[in-house]
């Protein structure tokens, strides 16, 4: 794979006086034409022409690493490819241009959107039922804390105040509990990288609220004593809740319902293709267990038959023939989470995703995810530490330790060395456990030509670095910006682009 075009100059400062395009009349007549606070003289910007500015920023763009330019192994992030036909489907006119507040008789089509979406993850991930309202994933861990705090308040339990949180587990998980109230309890994991129920047992008890896992963890390790671990939660009366980051594992093989979750989150931007990152829009569904639902966030779609009936919600169905509307009437729910009914655009794109591969397709997705994770690990186990050298799921972690300790090459210098090379960089000292980690996800997505040349590159830079560690050391030299000091730049950050200074000296 040709690494991306970087030998274009960019240049800012740019531009001569009297070169812009007149569109505007100059003088007091611009205010005439835009509002007072809009024309801001003291600006220093520079005068180009439209065609200058046009080349600017489309060369600015080539230099951007994005999924669909280059390989993006960011683990825990699932940096897939994202269907082209789904964004046509969200930008069909009679749902793009509906007004969020529409009457409900004047929405069908949205409401049917989402409330099949609704039908189809509660099926895939055995919950009884979810809401679409959360807007990402750490939102959605929010609304489940929140829910849970609810359930035992309503039960008369409200000195339940323990989060379990595994080492294993999401950097947002404990920042969440703790925002909600709940005191976080960190759980060490055993030598083979998992929860030990016995470890567990000792401290679940009377104060307990939940438990958060993922399963597979971030080590990419699937938990396979999962029925043990929920047992004890369940026997001390706490709740089990899934962080879904890493559904794309096992979408459509197994189910957190079947595995003991009570609460689960999903972030639609890894596991159903939706666009991922650069501030934009995200979506977090939450699922609960049968005895949670009264406390999912508001408004919920309902689904009446022909006759007005309640339509069966105990799987999933088209829903040709339904009849629907907005309930906000829930007396126990948790509230509104979200303006207006969330992220509406990703509902449309997650469920032309669900239907574009169906039952079999999304199996065969997990399926390949864990294939090409597995088949990068085997490529490159001989020129790093694999801590755990086993089967994993959709991504694992290797570490840069030993490299460090032979030649002063760490994890970071790794990363640097692979955006030379045409690709983004893996997440790098993620899971915390785990020294000079580097934590590696293909997704399904990526051909075997393109893993093949991301293998071959790792270990080059690898055998470079221990005959030379200088080159690895001094990377990235090719990109537009190059090796920066990484400390400065997070605790100094420049944010924002301020005119040279005319002054001399």
């Amino acid at each position: 794979m040709p690494p991306p075009a970087f030998d274009t100059p960019l240049i800012f400062e740019c531009g001569q006086d009297g070169r812009a395009n007149c569109y505007l009349p100059r003088g007091p007549q611009l205010e005439t034409l835009l509002p007072g606070d809009l024309v801001r003289d003291e600006l220093p910007l520079p005068d180009n022409s439209e065609l200058d500015v046009v080349r600017h920023f489309t060369r600015l763009s080539h230099k951007t690493f994005g999924i669909d330019t280059v390989f993006y192994p960011l683990g825990s992030c699932t940096m897939k490819y994202n269907p082209r036909i789904n964004d046509a489907m969200a930008n069909l006119p009679a749902l793009r241009d509906l007004h969020p507040f529409a009457p409900d008789h004047a929405a069908q089509g949205a409401l049917a959107v989402m409330w099949e979406l609704e039908r189809a993850l509660a099926s895939l991930f055995g919950m009884a039922a979810f809401s679409l309202n959360p807007a990402a994933g750490a939102h959605a861990e929010l609304t489940a804390l929140l829910i849970a705090k609810a359930y035992f308040a309503k039960r008369g339990e409200a000195h339940r105040n323990v989060v379990i949180v595994p080492d294993t587990a999401h950097g947002t998980n404990p920042a969440s509990a703790a925002m909600v109230g709940f005191r976080v309890l960190s759980l060490k994991s055993d030598a083979r990288g998992r929860v030990d129920p016995a470890a567990l047992a000792a401290v679940a008890g009377p104060d307990t609220a939940v438990c958060m896992m993922t399963n597979p963890n971030t080590l990419g390790l699937f938990e396979d004593r999962i029925g043990e671990v929920s047992d004890v939660i369940h026997r001390a009366g706490a709740l089990m809740y899934y962080d879904g980051a890493n559904a794309n594992a096992l979408m459509g093989n197994t189910r957190p319902g079947d595995m003991g979750f009570d609460l689960m989150h999903l972030n639609l931007h890894k596991t159903f293709s939706i666009p991922h990152g650069g501030g934009g829009a995200g979506a977090g569904p939450v699922g609960v267990a049968p005895a949670l639902v009264p406390y999912l966030p508001v408004p919920v779609v309902r689904a009446y038959e022909a006759d007005g009936s309640p339509a069966a919600a105990d799987g999933w169905r088209d829903s040709t023939g339904l009849r629907f509307a907005l309930d906000f009437t829930a007396p126990d729910a948790v509230g509104t989470m979200r303006s207006f009914w969330s992220n509406f655009a990703h509902m449309v794109r997650a469920l032309a995703y669900i239907y574009a591969n169906g039952a079999e397709g999304l199996i065969l997705t997990s399926q390949l995810a864990v294939l090409n994770a597995n088949y990068i690990r085997v490529g490159i186990a001989d020129v790093v530490d694999i801590p755990y050298p086993e089967i994993n799921r959709h991504e694992f972690v290797a570490s840069a330790q030993s490299l460090k300790r032979d030649t002063g090459v760490r994890a970071l210098d790794l990363g640097k060395a692979l955006l030379d090379r045409g690709y983004h960089a893996p997440t790098v000292y993620f899971p915390l456990i785990v020294p000079e980690c580097l934590m590696i996800e293909p997704t399904e997505t990526e051909s075997k030509e393109t893993l093949d040349a991301f293998i071959a590159a790792f270990r080059e830079i690898v055998a470079a670095a221990r005959i030379d560690p200088e080159s690895a050391l001094g990377t990235p030299r090719t990109t537009p910006v190059g090796r920066i000091d990484e400390t400065r730049a997070a605790r100094q950050p420049d944010l924002r682009w301020r005119a040279p200074s005319t002054e001399s000296g």
